[in-house]
């Protein structure tokens, strides 16, 4: 089996969210709902000095997420209907509306907040790589709307050969609990997952729920 999957250069991304917007467009979404997520998250302190001056450690830095198509996906394997699988030939884990249930399972499951019970629709939904772009030789259209180059995609194991393995990155989760197929390049001031001196400052943008 192909196992296709994203590249993304955190040194790369301002966080414009054009990757988000382009897909929004391309899959004609509604306001509340979006495949492609930017995770706007920042940190650090400032210190006074007897002088008066003042140092900081502070940071920012976008990581821009859809669904990761994992090899373990937690989506799948909370469905009570058997609406969720992985296609054999390109690894993409889809929703099949017509079996869904709407039990909103995989929306509690998915540690990378993916799935969005639609409530209009009635049923779940979530990035598809872009199945009919990809089945036709063509990038998802995030990959092709990105003005930074930010977005590559491919195999998974050529994007690894190329970048390298690594697959978290602050706020994501740790890689170990579904096996995600993202390859990630951080930038300077990235963070690892499970990093307690950031937030993600977007909170009601990316999840929904108002920032704690």
């Amino acid at each position: 089996m192909t196992q296709y999957g994203f590249y993304f250069d955190s040194s790369r991304c301002t966080g414009c969210k054009t990757c988000e917007m382009a897909c929004k467009d391309y899959k004609d979404l509604s306001q509340t709902v979006a495949f492609r997520k930017v995770y706007d998250y920042e940190g650090g302190t400032w210190t006074a000095a007897d002088d008066g001056s003042y140092t900081t450690d502070a940071y920012a830095y976008h990581v821009s997420l859809a669904c990761n198509h994992c090899d373990m996906p937690a989506c799948m394997g909370a469905c009570p209907s058997g609406a969720i699988d992985k296609d054999q030939k390109t690894g993409i884990v889809r929703i099949h509306d017509d079996k869904c249930t709407a039990s909103g399972a995989c929306v509690e499951a998915c540690p990378y907040n993916v799935p969005i019970l639609d409530t209009e629709k009635g049923y779940a939904v979530k990035c598809d790589l872009c199945y009919d772009r990809v089945t036709n030789g063509q990038n998802p259209i995030c990959i092709e709307a990105c003005p930074l180059r930010a977005l590559e995609f491919g195999e998974i194991e050529d994007l690894r050969a190329k970048y390298g393995d690594t697959a978290a990155i602050a706020p994501m989760p740790s890689p170990d609990e579904t096996q995600p197929n993202i390859a990630i390049k951080a930038c300077d001031a990235a963070k690892e997952p499970g990093d307690s001196t950031g937030a993600i400052v977007n909170e009601m943008e990316v999840t929904g729920t108002p920032a704690a």
